[in-house]
Parts: structure tokens; sequence; C-alpha cells
């Protein structure tokens, strides 16, 4: 068991920080509730094992390439401008009541959470780092069986703080009032917004490097 529990706190540290994804996902269980924060975190969470299963079949060394890290850095500062932008620009949703919870879709919000995921560097950096290091590209000495073990323990970190950050945040809507959720998803959006205004510099940097 306890040669487990470096990989399941490993799925916790890349899940905990308050990152742009996180932030989108506060920012949907605030405005719609949990099951579309907990959908969003499962298009994350679909893209985290697209990631390892390119990593596990060595293919993630293509997003070396200068060009594919420019358009990476770019469109994810694209994704992350455009949702931190419209998060701001819909914060009366932000209310008490939950009449407006279905109004989006929950296929929506996956796809939303997948592509966010998929395009955001920070991702594409952990797996390919520290993932690719600790379970693919290190000693060589894992097994197939336990890669496999390995990476579905480090998934299920994930799948926990997410769980708990969709609880928190759908849950927050039935003891806040209306103005301190707004500061929360006025906070958050910037934060995606400040997120993506780094990977435009990075994309920047890239493409003049």
């Amino acid at each position: 068991m306890h040669s487990f529990l470096p990989y399941f706190f490993l799925g916790i540290s890349l899940a905990a920080p308050i990152g742009p994804v996180k932030a989108t996902l506060l920012n949907l269980g605030i405005k719609n509730g949990f099951f579309h924060a907990w959908f969003f975190s499962l298009g994350a969470i679909a893209t985290d094992m697209l990631y390892m299963l390119l990593v596990y079949f060595g293919i993630g060394h293509f997003i070396e390439f200068q060009v594919v890290k420019t358009i990476l850095w770019s469109f994810g500062c694209f994704v992350l401008l455009y949702t931190g932008i419209e998060n701001l620009l819909t914060l009366h949703k932000v209310k008490l009541n939950t009449n407006f919870k279905k109004v989006t879709r929950l296929r929506h919000s996956f796809l939303s959470g997948f592509f966010i995921a998929l395009l955001n560097p920070l991702t594409i950096l952990f797996w390919l780092g520290i993932y690719g290091s600790v379970l693919v590209g290190g000693s060589g000495k894992l097994e197939k069986w336990e890669i496999i073990l390995y990476s579905l323990v480090i998934l299920l970190g994930i799948i926990l703080v997410d769980l708990f950050m969709s609880s928190i945040s759908s849950g927050s809507r039935k003891i806040l009032s209306t103005k301190f959720l707004n500061g929360i998803s006025i906070v958050s959006s910037l934060s995606m917004i400040g997120f993506g205004i780094h990977f435009g510099y990075q994309a920047y940097q890239a493409l003049f490097a």
C-alpha cells in the first residue's frame, strides 16, 4: 500500500493548485451547480488519460517541436482569455436560486473541460515531464501492469480533488451571499485571463526564439 501513496499524492498535487482548469471548474460550480462542475472535471480527466496514452506510446516527444509549442501556447492563450472574459460578462448568472442550472447542457461542460485541459500547456508539461519521467521515461524497471496500476492511482487522486472542489463550489451557492460568490467568480476569471496573457507571452517568445 505504501508504494501507491507517492502516486496518489502526485495526482493530488496535479489537481489541487488553482490554475486555469480549476478556476473554470469553480466558476461552473458556482453558476450552474455540482453536475456541471463534475462533468467539466470529467472532461479534464479524459484529457489527462489521453496524454497518459500519448506519453506511454512515446508520441509525446512531438510536443517538443518549437512549432507545436507555439501552437499550443497560442491556443491556450485564446481559450483562457475567451473563457475568463465570458465569465466576467456573465456574472449576473450567479444567483442564490437554481432556476438557471439547466440552461447549459452537461455535454457542453464536459467538452469545455476537455478542450481547456487539452490546450493547457501546464497540463502538457506535467504529463511529459513528471509522469513521463516517473512512469515511462525513468529507470524502465516498471512492468506494464505496474504502470497501468500507478496511472490509475494518479487518476484517483485527481478525481477525489475534483469531486471535492465540485462539491465545495456548488455547495457554496447555498451558504454564501451573491456578492461574495461574484467576488470568487471575478477572482477566478481574472486568474484565467492572467494565465491566458502568460500563455500568449510564452507563444510570442516561442515564435521569435
